[in-house]
């Protein structure tokens, strides 16, 4: 398998929205483990981030994601039309490694510190996982119209449910390479490992 292109640097502008929305977490998981979910608000965590109300609702949709570093979820415009269209490269392969690098861009930055409160967190306050699980189902069903959008044009070896499983499996395995390097670079860096041990372990 051969490496797809590589997509630009994040750039300054999205490295300090990803700082910002790291802020904006530090700030929501601190304030939740000194003082429980109920008693923190919106306006509290925007003010212990040293943002106004109205920038926290660029990033999260509510303070429960917030807590759990669940942020917006956008994929680029040009990388998501151009797989749409069968492209980059025209090997799905190669463009499923494009759109989950673009995946890993545009999710607000988690770094291990923060994974650990999330799991925390999550044992105070259990009720948050029916908003995790479903923020996942909900951002999941886009990566499957995606396919389903491709497929029109490009056929696809595979339900259009499964590619879109792939797509999050990489993600995460991502994620999870990278931390066990210690943070190393950045993130989108692993995707490449993580494709090849998985073309591996599907062709062995």
């Amino acid at each position: 398998m051969t490496a797809p292109p590589a997509p630009g640097d994040v750039g300054l502008r999205e490295r300090k929205k990803r700082a910002r929305a790291d802020a904006i977490v530090d700030a929501a998981q601190r304030l939740v483990l000194a003082r429980g979910l109920d008693a923190v608000t919106v306006e509290e965590i925007a003010e212990a981030a040293q943002i106004s109300p109205r920038t926290f609702f660029n990033y999260f949709e509510t303070k429960d994601d917030a807590v759990l570093g669940q942020g917006s979820f956008e994929l680029d415009a040009e990388v998501r039309e151009a797989f749409a269209a069968g492209g980059p490269t025209g090997r799905l392969s190669a463009d499923v490694e494009v759109l989950v690098r673009s995946m890993l861009g545009a999710f607000a930055g988690t770094g291990h510190h923060q994974a650990e409160q999330v799991l925390e967190i999550l044992q105070l306050e259990p009720r948050l996982l029916g908003r995790h699980f479903a923020w996942f189902e909900r951002h999941k069903s886009q990566v499957v119209a995606l396919f389903d959008r491709r497929h029109t044009s490009a056929p696809l070896p595979a339900d259009a449910e499964v590619c879109a499983m792939v797509v999050f499996v990489l993600a995460r395995a991502a994620m999870d390479d990278w931390g066990r390097t210690g943070h190393t670079g950045d993130v989108v860096d692993h995707v490449p490992h993580v494709t090849r041990q998985l073309a591996a372990i599907l062709t062995a």
